[in-house]
């Protein structure tokens, strides 16, 4: 039976294998690195700001009862209503139940992962609600029928050649491999979408708790629109996305657009404070915002991993790391991918299907590097490791380890099983990577290591004449 670990390593195999595959994926991050080192530099002190932000994140999360009630007071005095979602399923239905009170027929969706994680596109749809995404990347994703392959670029995986193709099959456009065109055909069928939709669902970069409100940022302008045109506009946040002040922005805003994209600034940062007040020509009727838990309280009464829900979402972690440039996001078969989601996932999906995601790291530390807020990534990814052992160990493993201790700890016993080995080792090695290969979960893509003639033991006796 298929299960989400032989799911990873089916993917990864199938992904690894296709070298331009890898090669397309690691030339597009080639310019996000040239351009990430040169905004770090305009920065004055980047590991300072980084020290910065880490507090800055720590102070709010591990105050989060004290910031999301400030923050619910102030946006809730204009006329906002909060909704506290304790699960997916009570964001979904509270979104539903929305849409149905207020007769929406049509809704425009922005950039969100907080609602690719409660899967909220497959609740309204099967509803009978439109649900559009007016990001570009995202659209694609979405005509194709994926998943976004990466938290900042959904689509990064995707030849110019294989998005025209899309539209001419699925908008009936003129092939085109040029950028400008291509946006102009999405940009098309997105500005009519606007107009239409009675509702639109917004993701949220961060919630400021002392004015309450709530800070987008984008390149395309479309979060405005999606926020502005409907008559409802509907915020979904994970209530780890609270900072503590309006001043905060000032780093945060050029970091996440530094480290998420190499920029200095995104085009279009917005605060959203509320709904239409009186006298105002436009903005929504109603903004409702869904504070979502989903079990990262769980994570947050974790005192050795609770920093990583400092995280910004700015996939810088995920740019670096060796594996996910190899194995691309789709392997991960989860929302999360890369390092933060290996160390994320587990506790929002559970550690027993889940563990493996942490296995698939190097464990060389990049990830931890280009962390702007500065979560021990690579050492999460340990914890995982140790956590799932005990949780649900493997009973070969427990049975391999258990002998490798014996054996350790008697001298004779372990230079018996050397001798054995050396015996053994030429029929080891006509089976290396087969059937019969007892370590072929290991020697499948790489030789065991041969076992030296003599032991030092051995050695050091021939030398000295016998003599210990």
């Amino acid at each position: 039976m298929a299960t989400q670990a032989s799911d990873f390593q089916s993917l990864s195999r199938r992904y690894t294998a296709d070298k331009g595959f890898r090669a397309f994926i690691q030339k597009g991050l080639s310019g996000y690195y040239k351009k990430r080192d040169e905004n770090k530099a305009n920065f004055q002190d980047w590991q300072g700001a980084r020290d910065l932000a880490a507090e800055t994140k720590y102070e709010a999360v591990n105050h989060l009862d004290k910031y999301l009630l400030e923050f619910e007071e102030k946006i809730t005095e204009r006329g906002a209503k909060v909704f506290w979602a304790p699960n997916a399923e009570a964001a979904r239905e509270y979104i539903l139940k929305v849409a149905k009170e207020n007769g929406v027929r049509s809704i425009i969706k922005s950039k969100t992962m907080t609602s690719e994680e409660i899967h909220l596109n497959d609740a309204l749809e099967k509803e009978g609600f439109g649900v559009f995404e007016s990001d570009l990347g995202e659209y694609i994703v979405q005509l194709r029928k994926e998943a976004p392959f990466h938290l900042v670029f959904p689509a990064m995986h995707l030849t110019r050649g294989q998005i025209s193709d899309l539209f001419q099959k699925e908008l009936g456009s003129e092939a085109t491999d040029e950028p400008e065109k291509l946006t102009m055909i999405a940009r098309e069928v997105m500005r009519r979408k606007y107009c239409e939709a009675d509702m639109g669902i917004s993701g949220t970069n961060f919630a400021v708790a002392e004015t309450g409100m709530i800070s987008i940022t984008e390149n395309e302008g479309n979060a405005r629109l999606t926020t502005s045109l409907p008559k409802i506009h509907v915020a979904l946040l994970g209530i780890e996305k609270v900072l503590p002040k309006l001043e905060d922005l000032s780093l945060f805003l050029p970091m996440l657009a530094t480290a998420g994209a190499g920029q200095t600034m995104t085009c279009y940062n917005t605060m959203y404070a509320g709904p239409r007040q009186p006298g105002e020509p436009d903005g929504p009727e109603q903004m409702h915002v869904v504070l979502l838990d989903n079990r990262r309280t769980e994570l947050l009464a974790d005192a050795e991993q609770r920093d990583a829900l400092g995280c910004i979402r700015c996939g810088a972690c995920l740019n670096v790391c060796p594996i996910f440039k190899n194995v691309g996001g789709y392997s991960y078969g989860t929302t999360y991918g890369g390092p933060i989601g290996s160390v994320i996932t587990p506790h929002l999906r559970g550690l027993k299907d889940w563990k493996h995601l942490s296995a698939a790291s190097s464990l060389c530390g990049a990830c931890t590097e280009a962390c702007p807020v500065k979560i021990d990534l690579h050492h999460h990814l340990l914890q995982n490791r140790r956590n799932g052992a005990k949780d649900s160990p493997n009973p070969a493993e427990k049975v391999a380890f258990g002998g490798f201790s014996l054996m350790m700890g008697r001298p004779a016993l372990y230079r018996f099983a050397a001798r054995l080995g050396r015996i053994f080792q030429p029929l080891q090695t006509l089976a290396n990577g087969t059937i019969l290969d007892p370590l072929r979960a290991w020697t499948g893509t790489r030789k065991f290591p041969a076992l030296a003639p003599k032991s030092f033991h051995d050695q050091w006796k021939k030398d000295r004449g016998g003599r210990k």
